[in-house]
């Protein structure tokens, strides 16, 4: 079983990946994950710490000579910002200080519930593992998830829809025209009239010390049919990719497909239609509302999923709040932070998304080489082509 468990603070030493389950004989590119990592790090809107941090991927276990051995693959990203914090996270007792704790919970972060769930009256216990800056972590293991789909022709893509309502027309494009033109956009979308307003919308959020959220979208080529299950719950594979994607930071929805679009059109308008083609001896569809999935497996269309992250917590100028000491009325902390951060979601949201259907494929191809799997995807395949 593919799975991965990721270990760190924002401001301690380093973030660590442990990635289980990955079989032998995998090409790997640090290369690539670290280009991944320099994505998450880009966008109009990021914060003064991505101008403070350089983040690589350091292969610590399970990578031998640029493959992969069959072990547990350890990733550890370090904190240059770190050598700026070592008093304020130092775990040696004897570098406590109560005048560095952090007492005004932020509105809409885990501060205040985390304090109450653990019994913490310092919000800096809960805030630097809730932080998104783990979702480097997550990065680096979906860059690698990345590199097991590559070899079966499947590619995982992400991009920017919309920024503070501002709605990209991406309409009259493939999914691959977006992803190329959104890679050189300042908001990763493929659409400089809409990228036009959205940065000067991040400047005005800016200036007013605001924050703005957005829709990210993930799609996925190349996919088999009969990813997932029908069978139990916890198999179907959109719950699983809904599941891992409201799993992030400020993650508030997730739709696949038309998603609640669905809800407000009749079935005939819905459904996409099953036809045979003689001369490919397949069966195929006109359209994809789906998303590529039905039943709790993938179609073998193209997964189309998009994530809405609402805006980022910690504002400039700080919504009321109240001490949790003193029980006084205050604002909320201020955190360095960034505007926007949405351009970073799409690559984020593109890991996840990578690590689900890496797992899901796994389990439906799983052997303990490449060369085993291999086998069994070309197996699978024939199987298909002559039902």
């Amino acid at each position: 079983m593919l799975r991965f468990f990721t270990a760190g603070e924002s401001h301690g030493p380093c973030l660590t990946a442990i990635v289980e389950g990955v079989p032998a004989g995998f090409p790997v590119d640090v290369a690539a994950i670290d280009h991944d990592l320099w994505r998450r790090q880009q966008g109009h809107g990021r914060g003064g710490r991505m101008a403070i941090e350089k983040d690589e991927a350091a292969v610590k276990s399970g990578i031998r000579w640029g493959e992969t051995l069959g072990s547990p693959i350890t990733l550890v990203i370090d904190n240059r910002d770190w050598k700026n914090w070592q008093k304020k996270m130092s775990p040696d007792p004897a570098d406590r200080d109560p005048s560095l704790a952090v007492t005004r919970p932020r509105p809409g972060h885990a501060d205040l519930t985390g304090a109450l769930k653990y019994h913490h009256d310092d919000v800096r216990n809960v805030l630097e593992r809730a932080s998104a800056r783990e979702t480097t972590a997550r990065v680096a293991v979906g860059a690698l998830a990345k590199q097991l789909l590559s070899p079966f022709g499947i590619r995982v893509m992400g991009w920017v829809c919309e920024i503070g309502g501002i709605a990209a027309d991406h309409s009259r494009l493939s999914a691959e025209e977006v992803f190329e033109r959104a890679e050189s956009s300042t908001v990763r979308m493929a659409d400089p009239v809409a990228e036009e307003r959205i940065v000067a919308a991040i400047d005005q959020s800016k200036k007013r010390g605001d924050t703005l959220g957005g829709v990210v979208e993930v799609v996925a080529t190349g996919l088999p049919p009969g990813l997932g299950s029908h069978v139990h719950y916890d198999r179907k594979i959109d719950g699983r990719l809904a599941g891992a994607l409201l799993s992030l930071q400020s993650a508030k929805g997730v739709e696949i497909g038309l998603g609640f679009c669905m809800a407000r059109l009749a079935g005939s308008q819905v459904h996409d239609e099953i036809f045979f083609d003689e001369r490919a001896r397949a069966f195929v569809r006109r359209t994809n509302n789906a998303g590529g999935t039905e039943g709790g497996m993938t179609s073998g269309a193209p997964l189309a999923v998009r994530v809405a992250f609402k805006p980022l917590s910690t504002l400039m100028s700080p919504l009321h709040s109240v001490d949790l000491r003193s029980k006084d009325e205050a604002t909320g902390a201020i955190e360095r932070s960034d505007v926007c951060a949405i351009p970073a979601a799409a690559v984020i949201a593109e890991s996840v998304v990578a690590f689900e259907l890496a797992q899901a494929f796994l389990e439906k191809f799983g052997g303990d080489s490449l060369v085993e799997i291999r086998r069994n995807h070309q197996g699978y395949l024939q199987q298909i082509r002559e039902s």
